[in-house]
């Protein structure tokens, strides 16, 4: 018995070294480069980091990702000038752009189209309005001298709070010894990404591993609100953007937010209306497209859906150059 255990043991280990050996000979895991908050409270990537994100379990995306020295996916380094036109993209993300090579994404696809242009692609995966507002608040000489910022906004996940906080327990979290054996055993960071881990997890916790959670599927779910719960969420949303544009400025000037008013309140719409906030709205260009704008196994825009975006904020610079 104990030799069979022995050997038991032995397989075991011989066969997860393989396996591990497998993930890592053909990329099947993702690099996720490490994260901090710097001296101004701003959450963003550690510079001069290289690697390759992968989404899906059979590398159905796999793209190169460059973080430049102010913490930042992009091909280009932020140092912006009097002399330069530039367009600062901030957002989530959709516009840091893991699931694109960093010198194929909307920023170098703006520029393409413009030839004069310079875009400076503040996108990190996590933001919301209240870390844009902030972002730009904080970085308030470079923004300055930029000509145009345009903020992405998705209007159902960013306007959950009026004052932005920096997350140092994320960060922590993220830091900490056991994500960094994960990150390391490439074994355990594929079986992360792909949902195999979920039930050992479920089991750290306390949980059963082989019951769902109570959200397993609510980012899935879509939400039907009755027209009191809607205005009431409306309300709250409104009043939390005020609260941004109070604590942080914002230059109507120079700044325009980048959203699909298919998912975005009439309301909220209206109020930017009336208050003289100017928007691109790329809901048209999607909708009439005749071919699919986002992945397949994700929701973040595919290449097709990331240059209907660039010619949409290409149009726009055009007519604010006029």
């Amino acid at each position: 018995m104990k030799k069979f255990i022995l050997k038991s043991g032995l397989y075991i280990v011989l066969i997860l070294l393989l396996l591990e050996g497998l993930v890592r000979i053909f990329h099947l895991y993702t690099e996720d480069p490490p994260r901090f908050i710097d001296e101004y409270g701003v959450e963003k990537r550690m510079p001069n980091r290289k690697g390759y994100a992968v989404t899906g379990n059979r590398n159905q995306n796999f793209s190169k990702f460059s973080i430049n020295k102010a913490g930042f996916n992009s091909y280009r380094e932020f140092e912006p000038t009097a002399d330069t036109y530039e367009v600062a993209l901030v957002g989530d993300s959709f516009i840091e752009g893991f699931h694109q090579d960093y010198d194929t994404s909307i920023g170098k696809r703006v520029e393409e189209k413009l030839g004069d242009v310079q875009v400076l692609k503040y996108g990190y995966a996590g933001y919301d309005f209240a870390n844009q507002m902030h972002l730009v608040h904080a970085y308030a000489d470079d923004f300055e001298m930029i000509d145009e910022i345009i903020l992405y906004m998705n209007y159902k996940n960013d306007l959950g709070r009026g004052e932005y906080e920096p997350n140092y327990a994320r960060i922590n979290m993220l830091s900490s010894t056991l994500f960094k054996i994960r990150d390391n055993i490439k074994l355990l960071s594929y079986g992360s990404k792909i949902g195999i881990v979920e039930p050992l997890k479920k089991l750290a916790q306390g949980g059963n591993a082989f019951t769902d959670t109570n959200d397993a599927y609510k980012n899935n779910a879509l939400e039907e609100d009755d027209e009191a719960k809607q205005k009431a969420k409306d309300d709250e949303y409104i009043d939390n953007f005020r609260s941004l544009i109070r604590l942080y400025g914002l230059d109507k000037s120079k700044t325009a937010i980048l959203l699909d008013s298919r998912t975005t309140s009439v309301r909220f719409l209206d109020f930017l209306n009336e208050k003289g906030i100017r928007y691109i709205d790329f809901a048209e260009r999607f909708r009439q497209s005749n071919q699919p704008t986002n992945l397949i196994y994700d929701l973040h825009w595919n290449s097709h859906g990331r240059e209907l975006i660039s010619e949409e904020i290409a149009a726009y610079i055009l007519k604010q150059r006029k």
